[in-house]
């Protein structure tokens, strides 16, 4: 542990101090900082940029914990305990190499801000099956992973003011996007996506405080030409009856995706790679 590490742990526990700052401190291992995950008054923990590779299970015992920020480090899994941290209002774990969410992640009853930008996680076994039951959520950033597809049950989480799925490979986004009537920042740029479904024409993305972004996708004719004069055009697009046309046609079809850029995922830091 480094000195200023051990400064400021040793400074959080004489002063009951509930917010600790550890960020930068050439951490590696929770091990290295005895006393930390006894410290049950803590309500935000920063561990940003350092070395983590795990989060141990005893993450759990921090009950208080209402914000956790774990951005940049190398943690390839996180523990199935952290999903019983009850009173955990905003998690960070970009920049890491997650696979996958544990099991039963989708538990935490009143999580409002998840940010998983930059690892590498995918549909099906990266998220677990309760995942979409968040419905406390109103941020949602997944970002530069790896999904090709989103699931119909994102539905559920009714509260989501913002969904980031920039840089993924999607290639669909499904109707039920449509739902989240809240939603007021949608990003989608940077995948694989040809179509929208016409349900996004009636969610509220043009407002002062909105934004949807949805360059660099190989958009039909019909999009990519409204998408030059602006996305409130695409907007007035998608609630006609002509583009509805399109869009079905284009489902029924089924015809083969763009390819994927492996080449660009490849370089992603987030990717394992041999020290030798």
């Amino acid at each position: 542990m480094s000195k200023a590490a051990k400064k400021v742990l040793e400074e959080a526990i004489q002063s009951g101090n509930p917010e600790l700052d550890l960020q930068e401190k050439q951490i590696t291992t929770l091990e290295e900082l005895p006393g930390l995950l006894s410290l049950e008054n803590i309500t935000r923990l920063t561990l940003t940029h350092n070395r983590l590779t795990i989060i141990p299970p005893a993450i759990a015992n921090l009950v208080n914990l209402e914000i956790l920020n774990l951005f940049d480090n190398i943690i390839e899994e996180l523990p199935t305990s952290i999903s019983s941290l009850n009173k955990l209002r905003i998690l960070n774990v970009g920049m890491n190499r997650l696979d996958a969410l544990p099991r039963g992640f989708g538990s935490f009853p009143v999580l409002e801000v998840l940010d998983f930008t930059y690892n590498n996680i995918s549909e099906g076994e990266g998220l677990p099956g309760n995942f979409f039951m968040l419905e406390s959520l109103r941020a949602l950033y997944m970002g530069d992973n790896d999904f090709e597809v989103l699931s119909p049950e994102i539905k559920n989480m009714k509260n989501l003011q913002i969904l980031c799925l920039r840089d993924n490979d999607l290639v669909a986004l499904p109707r039920e996007v449509g739902e989240l009537t809240r939603l007021r920042e949608l990003h989608i740029q940077g995948n694989r996506l040809e179509v929208l479904p016409p349900e996004i024409g009636h969610l509220d993305l043009l407002g002062s405080r909105s934004c949807f972004r949805l360059e660099g996708n190989p958009w039909v004719p019909m999009i990519a030409d409204q998408l030059l004069l602006g996305p409130s055009h695409v907007m007035d697009m998608l609630r006609n009856e002509s583009y509805k046309f399109v869009y079905q046609r284009h489902i029924s079809t089924g015809s083969q995706p763009p390819p994927k850029n492996y080449e660009a995922k490849n370089r992603k830091v987030s990717r394992k790679r041999d020290t030798a």
